[in-house]
């Protein structure tokens, strides 16, 4: 029978599985196990298994759940973003150079600008 348990070690959360004679065990800090658990009710939510207490993702938005975002080139020069974002696999993007330096400087114009200011635009 196949058994899941979850301990604290200490400032970290361990996430063991137990099929059989196979173990397996995660330790992940606090921001990753609730990426995780985010992740698994996003997909309890859209096989129709969700808790009534559960809530539904925001519209089109997904959150970035990958502890890292790396950014790099591909063979061709062209600047690659990669990354996971809420219950998809990790993936790559490809960016054309225009459009690389499009997001580069609007996250600039965004970052630059005091936060209140960007809560009062409406989030465009």
């Amino acid at each position: 029978m196949a058994g899941i348990s979850v301990t604290l070690e200490g400032d970290n959360i361990q996430l063991a599985f137990k099929k059989g004679e196979q173990a397996t065990a995660v330790v992940m800090d606090p921001q990753a196990a609730r990426s995780l658990v985010k992740a698994v009710s996003q997909l309890l939510f859209a096989i129709g298994e969700s808790d009534e207490d559960d809530v539904e993702p925001e519209g089109d938005f997904v959150d970035v759940t990958s502890p890292t975002i790396d950014i790099g080139m591909d063979e061709n020069g062209l600047a690659v973003v990669s990354l996971q974002a809420g219950p998809m696999p990790p993936f790559m993007l490809r960016l054309k150079d225009d459009e690389a330096r499009h997001i580069a400087q609007s996250l600039l114009e965004i970052l630059n600008s005091p936060r209140d200011a960007r809560i009062s635009l409406g989030g465009h």
